[in-house]
């Protein structure tokens, strides 16, 4: 029994063997006939003919021309997959391991005349047949999985994919290149170069951001006084997180008296040195801090996403250019600070000097770190200033690596400071007789009690505070780009906008329609993980914010609003971790609930209808705030009338939320005092000095 099993299973390996052979012989043929016809022009009895077998044969193994090009891409796939195990074998570091996929994927045996055509027509056809593009899933799959696991020691997490992607595309692109130019413009090892060079600048980009984020978030985070980190003398601490996933980011040491007379005496000697420098000169430091912060874009946004828990999406081309923007307008208005000739006849003629302050204190809020302290930081810079800055508690990171930038941009050290805590530093700040002027971003009690410090010592103060803001469509407005403005006015940075239209007053006529479409891509909206592009709406600054933001839902079932979407906290998933509120839209609200009257600064938006222009102005002012206000109609004369009627002192028409640094930006009210960005705010970081210059003897009558 036992040797007519053996002989058995013998026949049955030679056999199979012998199948294995034909199949791999036909499928040899055809990669022939497809290098020499074509894949249009290449047929089942062609291939029979050049490898010697019969047609009915082929079909009896690949059942069809389908079948058997499935076999011939599948061999060609799974070459290109042995040769990476090979050299991954081999590989005895993460960059060796990327290097193999490079390599097998570039290989020789991959760009002669004869392999290049057959996976070109691979490629032209997976669209059309769902056979090869399995074939395709598979192949691209393993590349990708390969450099992922390869990627990770080398790139921050949130970037492997994104990066595989990347080095997946270059390999492709590469080879195809070269086979569209029949190999004449490269040969494997040049290819092999070109794609190894460009994985070498990418991860070197990506080590960098690592090394920055690691020394941003993986030690003791200190003070920046006089061009440097000093330690704080009474040693106290506290911990920033990440408010997606909870984790701590790093610890903060704490301002305290040692540290504000330390900061206030380095901006005093800085500034003397900064405000001697010419308008041009300090213009050129400035810009080069602008050109420095674009350079830095990507590592700087990571931070902000990992601080703020805004989405990587809006960090990426909001926060960080937005910053630059600042510096870059200020820096072209520095050198043309000038006063005023004054012709006072014969006997005399005045002029006018514009001067610095001295010394300014910038305090920050959480919800734009960077780009409020660029946007205190430019004009009070540019007009030769220095600056104290202390950043929001909740959001203290990349304020010091402005810091570090405007050192490496060349301003004298002393000029900008960072200095880290709580309301007792920032009163320190407030209460210092040597600080001159007072700039604000917070809350509107916040803002009463540093005008009540800042009137001991008669301090100039610019403030910048809350709002609940109206925004009013008319019947006759473009209900698209109407909606797409509330989104923009209530949802971008998770509604934590100051200046968001979060009373949506909707003429009756359109209220309907306006709050289906708004529905709808309210709910097509995507909450997530912040660092993946493709979120939409990240996470609330803080577990204790999150909850308030919850309360005031509540508050508003309770008070008997319509809830037209969202309504809860997201906790599908990894969001169960963070701060994450779903966008969240109440209809039938009237003017006295407390979701209305009270700013929430968070993603949820009041919808309310009106019947004439009367009624919406009258209502959209009855409020304490007076921060912005938008209309949207296409009729330009009720636009601006309108605006004009509107108590707010940043308005839009048929837009929202834009802030372009060329115009000034506050509000009136209890929104604030003074205006931030354009030349409005020259007026708030410069004193005029008239100087009367006579002519003639003086005619005393003593």
């Amino acid at each position: 029994m036992i040797g007519v099993i053996t002989i058995t299973t013998l026949v049955h390996q030679n056999n199979g063997s012998t199948e294995d052979s034909r199949r791999g012989q036909i499928i040899e043929a055809a990669i022939d006939t497809i290098a020499e016809l074509g894949y249009v022009g290449t047929t089942l009895a062609q291939i029979a003919a050049r490898g010697g077998v019969s047609a009915p044969l082929i079909s009896h193994y690949f059942q069809d021309k389908n079948g058997l090009m499935e076999a011939v891409f599948r061999k060609l796939v799974q070459r290109v997959a042995r040769g990476v195990v090979v050299r991954q074998g081999r590989a005895q570091t993460p960059r060796a391991r990327i290097q193999a996929v490079i390599d097998a994927n570039l290989a020789p045996e991959e760009f002669d005349s004869r392999t290049g055509i057959a996976w070109l027509a691979f490629w032209g056809q997976v669209i059309h047949v769902p056979q090869f593009r399995r074939v395709q899933v598979v192949y691209q799959s393993r590349i990708l999985s390969n450099l992922r696991h390869a990627l990770r020691p080398l790139v921050p997490a949130h970037e492997v994919a994104e990066t595989a992607a990347m080095i997946a595309a270059m390999i492709d692109g590469v080879w195809l290149r070269a086979t569209l130019s029949d190999w004449s413009e490269t040969n494997s090892d040049s290819a092999r170069l070109m794609v190894s060079h460009l994985v070498d600048m990418a991860l070197a980009a990506a080590q960098g951001k690592m090394q920055i984020l690691q020394r941003a978030t993986g030690q003791v985070q200190k003070n920046f006084i006089n061009g440097g980190f000093v330690n704080a003398a009474g040693g106290e601490t506290f911990e920033t997180r990440n408010p997606a996933t909870g984790a701590v980011l790093s610890t903060v040491e704490i301002a305290g008296a040692p540290e504000i007379e330390q900061a206030v005496a380095a901006a005093r000697a800085g500034q003397r040195i900064w405000a001697r420098m010419t308008g041009a000169q300090r213009g050129r430091v400035l810009n080069e801090a602008a050109r420095l912060l674009r350079a830095k874009n990507g590592e700087l946004a990571l931070l902000e996403t990992l601080d703020t828990g805004k989405p990587i999406q809006e960090t990426s081309v909001v926060d960080v250019a937005s910053g630059a923007d600042c510096l870059e307008y200020f820096a072209g208005i520095a050198s043309g600070l000038a006063g005023e000739q004054v012709d006072l006849g014969p006997a005399a003629f005045g002029y006018t000097r514009r001067e610095p302050l001295g010394i300014v204190a910038g305090i920050g809020a959480w919800n734009y770190p960077l780009q409020i302290a660029c946007w205190k930081a430019a004009p009070a810079l540019a007009c030769g200033n220095a600056m104290i800055f202390k950043p929001a508690e909740m959001t203290p990171l990349t304020a010091l690596r402005l810091a570090e930038i405007f050192k490496e941009a060349g301003l004298p050290d002393g000029v900008f400071n960072v200095v880290q805590g709580f309301a007792a530093t920032g009163r320190m700040l407030t209460q210092h007789p040597g600080i001159h002027k007072i700039s604000l971003t917070g809350e509107v009690g916040t803002g009463r009690a540093v005008m009540a410090d800042a009137a001991a010592s008669l301090k100039h103060v610019t403030l910048e505070l809350g709002g609940k803001s109206p925004l009013l469509v008319f019947e006759d407005a473009d209900l698209d780009n109407a909606v797409s403005g509330a989104l923009l006015a209530n949802f971008y940075s998770a509604g934590e906008v100051c200046s968001n239209g979060t009373r949506v007053f909707v003429h009756e006529q359109v209220r309907d329609e306006f709050l289906r479409r708004l529905k709808l891509r309210t709910e097509a909206m995507r909450v997530g993980d912040p660092l993946d592009p493709a979120t939409q709406v990240g996470a609330l600054i803080s577990p204790a914010h999150m909850n308030k933001v919850l309360s005031y839902i509540e508050a508003g079932k309770a008070e008997g609003a319509t809830l037209v979407t969202g309504g809860a906290r997201a906790l599908a998933g990894a969001l169960a971790q963070g701060c994450f509120v779903e966008p969240t839209i109440f209809a039938d609200c009237h003017d006295e609930m407390k979701i209305v009257r009270e700013e929430i600064f968070g993603p949820v938006m009041c919808v309310l209808s009106f019947r004439d222009e009367d009624e919406a102005v009258a209502r959209a002012n009855a409020t304490r705030f007076g921060l912005s206000a938008g209309v949207f109609t296409q009729d330009l004369t009720r636009a601006h009338r309108v605006i004009a009627n509107l108590e707010a002192g940043t308005c839009w028409i048929n837009h929202f939320n834009v802030t372009p640094i060329e115009l000034p930006f506050g509000g009136v009210k209890q929104s604030g005092l003074g205006r931030e960005n354009g030349k409005a705010a020259i007026e708030h970081y410069t004193q005029i000095k008239s100087v009367y210059v006579a002519l003639e003897k003086i005619d005393a009558p003593y």
